[in-house]
């Protein structure tokens, strides 16, 4: 006799178990706002394919690691940065099972990365670095690059503030619009190109009607 249960249960009693948990911030929003976890994991999903075949690439703020495992299954090595010690003794312990990711604590304000990777990320980190600090974090981050380096910056688009929470707001002290994020990125890299994002959708629409952008960097200026 064919049963749709018996057949189902059977097949789902092969899937290997995993004990992995969400870190603190993608917890959080898991409960308060779920959606949200869709616009992040997509802005993870870009840098993924922008960065697939890659051998070193490195994460600039990689805060619970939530969209690590996505860049991670493209490239040989990830190396996930953050200042936060805490956060990444939690991300080793709950991320253990990802072999090629690796969780050190790295403040790009201070130091370019010695290992030169070959792609970096940083979502949502910009807009946390104080004005007076972004060159030298920026200087730094075109020298942790091979000069054939990529490198994607994504960061809340200044224009959709007045949409924000208090909480983001108080948080974010360093955001740009559209022109002004290409215009930085142009004083690092040689050639970079515009994207915004609304909700999950990536685009090379009309910059200041969206939410999110995206500047993907090509060829470091060093020195």
């Amino acid at each position: 006799m064919v049963d749709s249960k018996t057949h189902w249960l059977g097949l789902r009693s092969k899937l290997k178990k995993y004990d992995v948990r969400l870190g603190t911030a993608s917890a959080q929003d898991y409960v308060q706002d779920p959606k949200h976890l869709s616009f992040a994991i997509c802005r993870y999903k870009f840098a993924a394919k922008m960065l697939v075949g890659m051998g070193h690439v490195i994460e600039v703020g990689c805060g619970d690691g939530f969209g690590a495992p996505l860049v991670a299954q493209g490239v040989r090595e990830l190396i996930c940065t953050d200042i936060d010690e805490e956060q990444l003794r939690d991300n080793r312990a709950r991320l253990a099972v990802f072999k090629n990711i690796n969780f050190e604590y790295y403040d790009f304000r201070e130091n370019a990365y010695t290992n030169r990777a070959d792609g970096l990320y940083l979502l949502d980190v910009l807009e946390h670095i104080f004005p007076e600090e972004e060159d030298l974090f920026m200087r730094h981050l075109t020298g942790s690059l091979r000069p054939h380096g990529v490198a994607i910056v994504g960061t809340p688009n200044a224009t959709a503030e007045v949409y924000a929470s208090s909480n983001s707001k108080a948080g974010h002290v360093n955001l740009k619009k559209g022109e002004d994020l290409r215009a930085l990125c142009q004083r690092y890299f040689q050639y970079v190109f515009m994207f915004g994002m609304n909700d999950e959708i990536i685009h090379t629409g009309y910059l200041p009607m969206a939410h999110y952008l995206m500047a993907l960097c090509a060829g470091p200026k060093q020195g």
